[in-house]
């Protein structure tokens, strides 16, 4: 088997979390003896080369973050790209990942590749969804290894099974939806703990404003009393 995968996120290999789990996941492709081709879309030069794979190859794999439940404006810009009209039948699937950990939340973007993957006229080969990836570039190698190396794992099943329609690719996503008590509780340490991350982030690049500041609020409030209008 031979595999073709695109990273569709817009960040550079180096800042990319979704190049650190591509990393990861082709180790698997490696142990189990499948070559690959590996292009990113941030580069602009590999364009025309990943459009070319993506047409004459049959096992093809989207890598992504989400954003906003969406794909990156890239990306979007890249499948513009694309024929419908292939040289060879495929079957397209996809790797997508980000900050939130239940698997609910990715449902919208996973029904939206599915969609993408008809209107490209591919054989739709699964999802392979998980969050929590959001701060994985912020982190020590070893650290970044520990957390992507379950990738490796669904590499080895994607080089034996040819796609994520898998119960294995099912259970990775992990929890579709946390308890209530759980969720309360995670929203607390998110307030008492993130949100100190976040603001210390903030001071580290320059921004001295509270994150909470809401700088047009005055303004719109003023618009609605006195009937501005632009």
């Amino acid at each position: 088997m031979h595999v073709v995968i695109i990273n569709g996120s817009p960040r550079t290999c180096e800042f990319s979390n979704t190049s650190k789990i591509l990393w990861s996941f082709v180790k698997g492709l490696e142990t189990e003896g499948v070559s690959y081709e590996l292009y990113s879309l941030s580069n602009l030069k590999e364009w025309d080369s990943a459009r070319n794979a993506f047409l004459t190859n049959d096992k093809i794999i989207f890598a992504l973050p989400m954003y906003v439940e969406s794909i990156p404006s890239l990306m979007l810009e890249f499948l513009d790209t694309l024929s419908a009209e292939r040289i060879c039948s495929a079957e397209l699937s996809f790797i997508l990942h980000g900050g939130f950990d239940e698997g609910y939340q990715f449902r919208l973007c996973e029904k939206l590749l599915k969609s993408i993957t008809a209107q490209l006229g591919c054989n739709y080969g699964g999802c392979l969804i998980k969050g929590g990836s959001f701060m994985l570039r912020l982190f020590a190698k070893d650290k970044v290894e520990r957390m992507t190396k379950q990738y490796t794992k669904m590499g080895i099943s994607y080089a034996q099974r040819g796609n994520f329609v898998t119960p294995e690719a099912k259970r990775f996503t992990g929890p579709e939806r946390y308890p209530w008590l759980v969720r309360q509780v995670a929203s607390f340490f998110l307030k008492l703990v993130v949100n100190k991350k976040f603001e210390q982030f903030a001071l580290d690049w320059g921004c001295y404003e509270p994150l909470d500041n809401k700088p047009y609020e005055f303004a719109s409030c003023l618009e609605s009393t006195i009937g501005i209008h632009y």
